[in-house]
C-alpha cells in the first residue's frame, strides 16, 4: 500500500502577525519569533493542570493565529514537516505544521497519544489533501476535529467536508474505513513522521520545555 502525503493543504485567509499572551513590556523584548516560542512555553505552563477540553480550546486558538505558508515557498522544497519551534519561529506552516504542533503540544500537557490521530483528510470542499488532529475521548467515540481552517472544534460528524483516509499517532497507522478503522501497523511505516519526532525529540534536549 503506497500512501501519499499532503503537499497541497488549504489555506485560511492571511491575516496580520500577532504576538500571543505576553505583557507588553516583555513584547518589546523580544524578537516576533522568540516571543511565540515564549508565548508556547507559557502556554504549556499555564494549561497543564486545566479540563482536557480547555486544553484543546487553547492549543487549537493558539496555533490558528499562525499563517498558512506553502511548503515550496516557506523551506524551499516541495514537502518539509516543520518542528512546533520551527513554525513559531518562523511564523507559519501547512496544514501538517499545524495538526503536527498541536499534537505535540497536547502530549506536553498531558493528553494521551492513544486518544490523538494526526488525520489525512480529503477536503471536498477544497478538492484537494489536508491534515487534521482528531482527538477521541474514548476509543470508538466520534472525534473531536482540530483544523486549521476553522476556528471551532467540531466533531467528525459536523465535519461531512472532510473525509477520512487514513491517521497515525506515536504508535500505530490506521485505514480508515467507513464504520471504523484498520490497524495497518507502526508509524515508523512513514518516514516524514519519522524524521519529524527526532527532530523534536533532539530540540527538546537542546532547550527543554517546560515542566
Amino acid at each position: 500500500m503506497v500512501l501519499l502525503f499532503v503537499n497541497g493543504c488549504g489555506a485560511r485567509k492571511k491575516t496580520s502577525e500577532v504576538a500571543v499572551g505576553l505583557e507588553p513590556d516583555r513584547q518589546l523584548e523580544l524578537e516576533p519569533g522568540q516571543q511565540r516560542i515564549a508565548d508556547w512555553h507559557a502556554l504549556i505552563r499555564e494549561k497543564r493542570h486545566v479540563s482536557e477540553m480547555e486544553k484543546l480550546e487553547s492549543v487549537n486558538s493558539f496555533f490558528n493565529q499562525l499563517e498558512f505558508v506553502d511548503d515550496l515557498a516557506h523551506w524551499g522544497r516541495k514537502d518539509y514537516w516543520s518542528t512546533p519551534q520551527e513554525m513559531l519561529a518562523s511564523n507559519g506552516g501547512d496544514c501538517e505544521d499545524f495538526a503536527t504542533a498541536k499534537y505535540f503540544t497536547l502530549l506536553q500537557l498531558d493528553v494521551p497519544d492513544d486518544n490523538m490521530r494526526l488525520t489525512y483528510v480529503k477536503a471536498l470542499q477544497l478538492k484537494q489533501p489536508h491534515m487534521v488532529l482528531s482527538y477521541y475521548p474514548e476509543p470508538n467515540a466520534d472525534p473531536l476535529i482540530l483544523d486549521s481552517l476553522i476556528k471551532r472544534i467540531l466533531s467528525a460528524s459536523e465535519r461531512p467536508d472532510l473525509i477520512p483516509v487514513y491517521s497515525f499517532n506515536g504508535k500505530g497507522l490506521w485505514l480508515a474505513k467507513k464504520q471504523n478503522s484498520e490497524r495497518l501497523g507502526g508509524a515508523e511505516r512513514l518516514s516524514l513522521w519519522q524524521d519529524l519526532q527526532t527532530r523534536f525529540s533532539r530540540e527538546a534536549v537542546a532547550s527543554p520545555l517546560p515542566e
